[in-house]
């Protein structure tokens, strides 16, 4: 584990708001145990070990009734600790996956029969090593005949630039954490407001409102990041989706408790309905149907 990497809460509190049931914790990951799943000679963090067995405690804990687990970038395209925990979990979660160029269709069929339904672009710089948008759209024609969607990481600066790729992509597409926006900037500013007029103009790109511990400047209860999930919410209510995001690599402000962050879904979700959409009825739509 590097030096400064802050491990998950060991004891997050019991949440006050109860997720329907079903709910569906849809942006999770698993993180070796790097004896049996070591991680990536390419990677630019080590975190601590954050196995399946931790998630799903957690997600028992919290209220939640599936997974959808997210390979992340210190495992690079070796999906093996995400595939094993979907299998682990069997009907239970679905698995995101990061694959190279050169994957096999048989590995794709392996993936796809233990539960992987997407494949995931980073381009957030400070995480991976640039990957040419044409190698990303020969894997996204590839995956898109498995029925498979497609979930982008970016920041906000760098969406202008993306537009065009992400229109172009011939699949679903969700976007992690809102675009990952300046909440300081509010959200009538133009960096949000091109966001919101992205998913306007395209009905098969989804967001997830998720991770206002990685977005917020004024700190726990996330009050700042609210209007921004809010107005997607209220806005897309059947293309929005929200995850924990545990075991949260790479924070550096704050170790944020899982309990904590179920208890802000109903200031974005303010009725019954919009929380079934959000936890339940999308989820199991995009990746259980």
């Amino acid at each position: 584990m590097d030096a400064d990497y802050l491990p998950f809460h060991p004891a997050p509190k019991k949440p006050d708001f109860v997720p329907p049931a079903g709910a569906v914790d849809a942006h999770c990951h698993v993180f070796g145990p790097a004896d049996t799943f070591p991680y990536s000679p390419n990677r630019k963090y080590t975190p601590c070990d954050a196995p399946k067995a931790k998630l799903f405690e957690l997600r028992d804990y919290l209220g939640f009734a599936r997974n959808v687990i997210v390979q992340a970038s210190c495992h690079g395209p070796d999906n093996r600790a995400m595939v094993d925990a979907l299998r682990s979990a069997g009907d239970l979660a679905r698995g995101v996956a990061v694959v190279s160029p050169d994957v096999t269709d048989e590995e794709l069929a392996e993936m796809d029969a233990a539960g992987v339904r997407a494949v995931r672009f980073n381009f957030v710089k400070r995480l991976v090593d640039a990957t040419p948008k044409e190698v990303f759209m020969g894997i996204a024609e590839r995956v898109a005949k498995l029925g498979w969607h497609i979930v982008v990481y970016f920041e906000a600066p760098d969406l202008e630039d993306l537009i065009p790729f992400l229109e172009s992509l011939p699949t679903t597409i969700v976007v992690d954490h809102m675009g990952r926006p300046d909440v300081t900037k509010g959200t009538d500013h133009p960096d949000f407001q091109r966001f919101v007029d992205l998913l306007s103009r395209n009905d098969n790109i989804w967001t997830k409102v998720s991770c206002p511990e990685r977005l917020t400047v004024d700190g726990p209860p996330y009050d700042d990041v609210v209007p921004f999930a809010r107005l997607l919410v209220e806005t897309f209510p059947d293309r929005v989706l929200w995850g924990t995001d545990w075991p949260h690599p790479n924070m550096k402000s704050h170790v944020p408790d899982d309990g904590a962050l179920v208890d802000v879904i109903p200031k974005i979700a303010r009725t019954p309905e919009l929380q079934q959409q959000l936890l339940v009825d999308n989820p199991m739509r995009l990746y259980w149907a």
